[in-house]
């Protein structure tokens, strides 16, 4: 076991516990210079990153066979009202978490619309001898600025029915996808990291190239990395009176192999400023405790935006507008966890998950660079 205690920035406490974050309240992790949302007037025009100017080119790197390719040279970009076109037969709706590679808490959370990508690569006509898809989005003149990722075909196109596919977006929390946030239009991969979820989409290529050539590639990442089931902490005290009750709470984030339970491990302060290594004889005497998973809302009115019915949402049941599981996977959990009768002294506190294969996080990918999941600890001292 590695990178099993950290101390790490704690969220900020967030009183409301909201289950959507509002849009401009997603940490921002874009890339480039300029970054795109600050361009203006006739700078966003050249850009195509307004809704009418926006475009969509699908075309081939010359290895594969593409009927129609979709180019601004000729035209036949694909513009907005094409995509939402689609939304009415093929829309998909579904509470996705944000969360960059290398960041120790989740980005936000967001119900996010759009239409599947295979549904989009139809635009194409008939395709032949493809083994990957890449794509990027807005970038200026600067080639070394690209940002780019992949995925391959069949992860595209065979998506079981009982899962959620790789999609094109176009709206976010029931309002069009702010240029903050990515829009007019950006990618989706519901079961990866950010980098994965390319903002400010425009550019889809298709090749026979069986390698990925993601731009996170050159930075020692695990490019095909699904999303980890890991416990974060949020903002509290550092001193607590002696009697009181004393509650911690935070998110988990669901990862690919779910989440069965959040649990917590108080531990008299070691004098060692939280830090505990991983080969520590304490791990296997830890007495953990189970914490509280905030169940689904009962009445969804306040939870999603105006005019959407939980039963519309990917992952609802249509008769009964209930979740089929509860946490989601992809999105975000809330836990708490209470004690009282706490002794005076200094204590150690630990959270950590358990996904449904009955791995303890940081398990089984310790690994950092494939999304980071040590588990966090914070100090504190009852008087």
């Amino acid at each position: 076991m590695s990178a099993c205690s950290q101390t790490q920035p704690a969220a900020p406490a967030n009183k409301a516990r909201t289950f959507l974050t509002v849009p401009q309240d997603f940490r921002d992790v874009s890339r480039g210079n300029p970054r795109p949302f600050t361009l203006k007037g006739d700078a966003l025009v050249q850009a195509r990153l307004t809704p009418e100017t926006w475009r969509l080119e699908i075309m081939s790197d010359g290895s594969t066979e593409v009927e129609r390719p979709r180019r601004l040279e000729d035209k036949s970009a694909i513009d907005l009202p094409a995509i939402e076109g689609l939304g009415k037969t093929h829309g998909i709706k579904f509470l996705k978490a944000m969360q960059c590679n290398n960041i120790d808490q989740p980005l936000g959370q967001g119900l996010w619309e759009g239409v599947p990508l295979r549904e989009v690569l139809k635009f194409a006509g008939r395709l032949n001898n493809i083994r990957r898809v890449y794509y990027w989005g807005f970038h200026n003149n600067d080639p070394k600025q690209v940002f780019q990722s992949s995925l391959a075909y069949n992860h595209v196109m065979e998506t079981p029915p009982w899962d959620l596919p790789v999609f094109v977006a176009y709206r976010l929390n029931g309002q069009p996808i702010s240029l903050l946030r990515g829009g007019p239009v950006r990618m989706i991969v519901p079961w990866a990291h950010g980098f994965k979820s390319i903002k400010w989409l425009q550019r889809i290529v298709l090749t026979n190239d069986h390698r990925a050539n993601d731009t996170y590639a050159a930075g020692n990442n695990d490019i095909e990395s699904y999303l980890k089931t890991a416990a974060y902490l949020d903002a509290g005290p550092q001193k607590v009176r002696a009697g009181a009750p004393i509650e911690f709470t935070g998110t988990a984030m669901v990862g690919w192999s779910g989440l069965k339970r959040v649990e917590y491990w108080l531990r008299s302060a070691a004098g060692q400023h939280g830090q505990l290594a991983g080969d520590d004889p304490a791990w296997r005497t830890a007495r953990w405790q189970p914490c509280r998973i905030e169940p689904p809302p009962r009445d969804w009115g306040g939870n999603l935006p105006d005019g959407v019915m939980p039963k519309e949402v990917w992952g609802f049941d249509p008769k009964t507008g209930r979740p089929k599981e509860w946490p989601l996977r992809f999105s975000v959990a809330l836990w708490s966890a209470s004690m009282r009768d706490v002794k005076p002294g200094a204590y150690e506190f630990r959270v950590r998950t358990v996904d449904q294969n009955d791995f303890a996080q940081p398990e089984p990918r310790p690994y950092p660079k494939s999304g980071r999941n040590a588990i966090p600890v914070r100090q504190f001292v009852v008087e």
